[in-house]
C-alpha cells in the first residue's frame, strides 16, 4: 500500500538452464548465443484490474572471452582471438529480440583498466551489427558511484528515460 493505494506487486527471476555457473569459471557466450549466467526478472504490478509488466535481463557480456581464476583478486579478462564473434553475438541478440522487442543495453563495466577492452569490443559489435532494434550506452558504474555516490545514478536514469518511456 503507498498513499492509501492497494496494489500487487510481483518480482520473479528466472535464471537460464544454459551456460550457468560461478562467477569468473564461466563467462562470455557460447556459439548458439546463450550468455552465461543470463537471468530474466520481470516485475508485475497488479492495480484495480490493470497490470503492467517490466522485463529486465541480465548475464555476461555476449561475445566469447574468459576469466580464468588465479592467486589474484580480480583475475584479467581474455578475448578470444581465434573465433568469429559476431555469428554468437547476432544470434544471442536476435534470440533477445524475438522474445522481449527492442533492446536497451546498458554496460556497468569499468571503461579504465583491465575491463576497458570489454567495453570497446562490446560498443564496436553493437555499432557492427546495425540494428535499429538495439541500443548501447555505457556507464562506469564505479567510477560514478564511488564512495556511496548513489544519487549518480540519475545520470544513468536520465540517459535511459526517452528509452523507458517507449
Amino acid at each position: 500500500s503507498i498513499n492509501g493505494k492497494c496494489f500487487d506487486w510481483l518480482l520473479i527471476s528466472r535464471r537460464s538452464c544454459f551456460r550457468a555457473g560461478v562467477r569468473y569459471y564461466v563467462r562470455g557466450i557460447d556459439s548458439e548465443g546463450h550468455a552465461a549466467n543470463f537471468v530474466e526478472t520481470e516485475q508485475i504490478v497488479h492495480y484495480k484490474g490493470s497490470k503492467a509488466s517490466f522485463v529486465q535481463t541480465r548475464g555476461s557480456i555476449p561475445f566469447f572471452w574468459s576469466q580464468r581464476p588465479n592467486l589474484k583478486y580480480k583475475p584479467k579478462p581474455q578475448i578470444s582471438k581465434s573465433v568469429n564473434h559476431m555469428d554468437g553475438f547476432q544470434r544471442h541478440f536476435d534470440s533477445q529480440i524475438i522474445s522481449y522487442g527492442k533492446q536497451m543495453i546498458v554496460n556497468l563495466v569499468n571503461q579504465k583498466g583491465s575491463e576497458k577492452p570489454l567495453e570497446q569490443t562490446f560498443a564496436k559489435m553493437v555499432n557492427s551489427m546495425a540494428n535499429g532494434m538495439v541500443r548501447y550506452i555505457a556507464f562506469d558504474f564505479h567510477k560514478e558511484c564511488s564512495r556511496m555516490r548513489w544519487d549518480r545514478l540519475q545520470i544513468l536514469v536520465n540517459q535511459l528515460a526517452e528509452q523507458q518511456d517507449e
